[in-house]
């Protein structure tokens, strides 16, 4: 396979070598990547400007039967594009499967929010001077939409920023994750495929010169980028006058309470915490548990984990496959490693085989450690004990992250006083901090982000309001 840029209508060859793209469990190349040169980006940057006419003019029924299509034609290609992204990025194909169903759902979504445009009509009698005046609002297309994505999730967050910004009347410069170029490259000829215009979406490859490039353009009016918080300030830096939606990580809690169904909450914290090995903004990653059921929840924890099957991200049956590469991997290994010498207990896990680590459980690591200030994004789940649910709540809120946190517990209001009083953009009660719909917003607070996702949401913040002003005659 070859993976190379997508612009004005035309798959551009020849390009510059960006490098070979490996399957990260089995480390063999399975294909290559040509990255764009400066004067591609900027070819890319033209088209896309001069089409976000021609898009705004496609009526939104149309715009919105296109989207439908799509989600049409995903649906009968599911397994090609789950086994795809697993041979990509080492994701197991149930969750792949998964992956390609939430896709086909968020282009529905955004077919559907093609049609919801809507605005609002304002008498201008309230004030004295507008006694002789209406008011209409419409939601208009920005223009052009930068959509900048992750290695993680590289379909359906690629669909949570195409999808709404095609369903708005917007066109889009993306530039994908460079680990997983292919899902990309596909997933443009399945829009071609179901009537995208071949300008709406110019698709690009690349590192950090190609980002740049694009975010400190003025043609740009809008930048969606899901990604971390380092690069995400070197993209306000550079955005100038325009409008940046952030989605980033997080270092997400989950509290259990002394009277919570701790099976249900150990099950779910498992499946939620390991799922693709923890590499998901939201993966359960600080664990709260009331000081009197650490040891009851703990044992459940392990044997939940023990039912996981490590293996082959191709087989039907394997629960956790491998990350993105052996870098991260390592990387993983050596903050488990600080977290042991500064004095947390290894309950469980801690290996690793190539690019696999094991589920791993920590006990009570020191609260400045890396595996409880910073995003994991691998799997490793960490018991924190806590004597009163102020102390949880003061712990939960004790960063500089801010995406989802999860609680069990079977009282209401305890529920209610806990879920107002965590710094969160969201809160799962009975649930992990990893449970997310497509057609809910997310998105989090502080160092989380900016904005919310979701096709409903994302068209709000890919339009702007427009006003037409009737003044009477006397």
């Amino acid at each position: 396979m070859k993976a190379v840029s997508f612009i004005n209508g035309e798959w551009i060859r020849p390009c510059n070598d960006g490098g070979s793209v490996y399957n990260p469990y089995t480390g063999e190349v399975i294909g290559e990547r040509c990255d764009a040169t400066p004067s591609d980006v900027e070819h890319a940057l033209a088209a896309t400007y001069a089409a976000k006419k021609d898009i705004a003019n496609i009526p939104s029924h149309e715009r919105a039967k296109i989207l439908k299509k799509a989600a049409a034609l995903l649906n009968v290609e599911k397994e090609r594009f789950a086994k795809l992204i697993s041979l990509e990025l080492g994701k197991p194909l149930k969750n792949t499967l998964d992956e390609v169903s939430r896709s086909i759902e968020t282009l529905e979504l955004s077919g559907e929010e093609a049609k919801r445009l809507i605005g609002e009509t304002l008498p201008g009698d309230p004030s004295e001077r507008g006694t002789r005046a209406i008011a209409a609002t419409f939601r208009v297309p920005v223009g052009v939409v930068a959509a900048i994505t992750p290695f993680n999730a590289p379909l359906n967050l690629v669909c949570h920023k195409i999808g709404p910004a095609f369903a708005a009347g917007n066109s889009v410069i993306f530039k994908p994750a460079s680990q997983t170029p292919f899902i990309a490259a596909e997933l443009i000829k399945l829009l071609l495929q179901a009537g995208f215009p071949a300008n709406a979406v110019n698709l690009i490859y690349g590192g950090r010169e190609v980002v740049q490039q694009i975010v400190k353009d003025d043609r740009v009016n809008v930048i969606s980028f899901t990604g971390g918080v380092v690069a995400s300030k070197n993209i306000c830096s550079l955005a100038g006058i325009k409008k940046v939606l952030l989605e980033l990580g997080g270092n997400a809690a989950t509290i259990v309470h002394e009277d919570a169904d701790l099976a249900r909450a150990a099950q779910m914290c498992a499946r939620t915490g390991f799922s693709n090995s923890g590499q998901s903004c939201i993966s359960v990653q600080r664990i709260y548990v009331h000081a009197s059921i650490v040891s009851t929840f703990t044992e459940l924890l392990k044997h939940e984990i023990a039912q996981l099957k490590i293996g082959d991200p191709l087989l039907p049956n394997t629960d956790i496959g491998c990350l993105v590469n052996e870098t991260e991997a390592q990387r993983i290994l050596d903050w488990i490693a600080e977290a042991v010498s500064q004095g947390a207990t290894l309950l469980s896990g801690g290996k690793k085989y190539g690019a696999t680590v094991e589920p791993t459980i920590l006990l009570n690591p020191p609260k400045k450690s890396n595996v409880v200030c910073e995003e994991v994004f691998g799997p490793i789940v960490s018991i924190l004990p806590y004597e009163t649910i102020e102390e949880a709540i003061e712990a939960t809120n004790d960063s500089s992250f801010g995406l989802q946190a999860g609680l069990f517990t079977n009282q209401m209001d305890l529920a209610y006083k806990v879920a107002h009083a965590l710094e969160v953009g969201g809160v799962v009660i009975n649930g992990t901090s990893n449970f997310r719909l497509d057609h809910w917003p997310y998105g989090g607070v502080k160092n989380s982000g900016i904005g919310r996702e979701g096709p409903r949401y994302a068209v709000e913040d890919m339009t702007e309001t427009k006003m037409i002003v009737y003044r009477l005659s006397e």
